[in-house]
């Protein structure tokens, strides 16, 4: 079971992302000048900011007070204010957690933050505001470096499949098993981040480190509220209860986006990269899927994300053909025929000896295991 690597050690160590690498900095090192400190809050630190040389330092949305930000602004550092009013941070420094974006759930889903980013969303996308689109992209752009912080150097597999596979069905069982057989092999599992298929696989990722039945209980618990609709309320706390019952679950990751804004994100993945830009998002998913791709059953997106993972593969842009296997044969070779165009584009190139189509959601991390080589 792979841990994810500690946070701190191996970001870029010119950042600050925690007030705690703020207080270690500045007492080991005794000079901010270069560093550069995101969404940390200063308030408490203005005996700090007066005595330490700040030179070249960038403050993305560090809130300080007015003598602090003065002091810092005539070192010659940058000062990048909080935006007021905003239900998300567009500097984040770290991931989202599930506790984060479901804060307030018991008020009911829509008094999330979660919820309350989307209808800010609706409302700046349809005014056309420049400060609204600007704010977007400095967001989408600080979760993609918090993203790939968090998982350099883990080997990723991504789990691809459709938001309409419902808990309480056999795939739904069996999507959650490979999540945790993935995780007991040592694979940082990611996945779209929503539910279906996607929830499954962070799921039994979440399961990996407990006891074996545990699994078995949390699908029972879950199959009380099947899908997110009529109520994400009551589907989202049945996660929750999941979670407090069986506390100390493994990590994982999703990759959700509020461009699709009826479908929440899963309370499974420990670290939730969720985008404004459903590209960024699409392409940054399979990009950091270095240990390969299983694609389980879907419609439209599953056969989309398909060729966008076949396309690097079959020009080498990213290097060497990562595995690709797909899963259920009667749906990718009668239902929607994706694997003989697959197949077909494969010929006589480095990627045909990466790809894979297996009958059971089972078979796959062996799949996985003989085209990696």
């Amino acid at each position: 079971m792979q841990t994810m690597p500690a946070h701190a050690a191996h970001h870029d160590d010119r950042e600050i992302e925690t007030l705690q690498e703020f207080d270690a900095t500045v007492s080991s090192r005794g000079t901010l000048a270069g560093f550069r400190l995101q969404a940390v809050d200063l308030t408490d630190r203005t005996r700090e900011l007066l005595g330490t040389d700040t030179a070249g330092a960038v403050f993305l949305g560090c809130p300080m007070r007015e003598n602090a930000a003065a002091k810092v602004r005539a070192d010659g550092a940058m000062v990048f204010p909080p935006v007021p009013g905003l239900p998300f941070d567009p500097y984040r420094g770290l991931l989202y957690t599930p506790d984060e974006l479901f804060a307030d759930l018991g008020k009911g889903y829509e008094r999330t933050p979660d919820a309350l980013t989307y209808a800010w969303f609706q409302e700046t996308k349809a005014d056309g505001d420049i400060l609204g689109s600007m704010l977007r992209s400095v967001h989408d752009d600080a979760v993609s470096d918090a993203l790939d912080e968090l998982l350099r150097g883990a080997r990723v597999v991504g789990v691809m499949g459709g938001h309409a596979m419902a808990r309480g069905t056999d795939a739904f069982a069996a999507a959650a098993r490979l999540g945790r057989e993935l995780a007991r092999s040592g694979y940082t599992v990611a996945t779209g981040g929503g539910p279906g298929a996607m929830e499954a696989a962070n799921l039994g990722a979440y399961a990996a480190p407990l006891a074996d039945s545990t699994l078995g209980e949390a699908l029972r618990i879950l199959a009380k509220g099947p899908g997110f609709t009529p109520s994400i309320t009551s589907w989202a706390s049945a996660s929750f209860e999941v979670r407090d019952r069986w506390p100390g679950g493994g990590d994982s990751v999703g990759i959700p986006t509020w461009f699709y804004g009826h479908e929440p994100p899963n309370a499974f993945a420990s670290h939730i990269a969720k985008y404004f830009a459903n590209a960024t998002r699409e392409d940054g998913l399979l990009a950091r899927s270095n240990a390969g791709v299983v694609f389980l059953p879907g419609a439209a997106g599953t056969v989309q994300e398909i060729f966008d993972n076949a396309t690097p593969n079959y020009y080498e842009s990213r290097g060497e053909p990562t595995p690709m296997v797909l899963v259920d044969r009667e749906h990718w070779t009668e239902r929607l025929p994706a694997w003989p165009l697959l197949k077909s584009l494969a010929r006589e190139r480095s990627m045909e000896s990466r790809i894979a189509l297996v009958d059971r959601i089972e078979e796959a991390p062996e799949a996985l295991k003989r085209l990696g080589g």
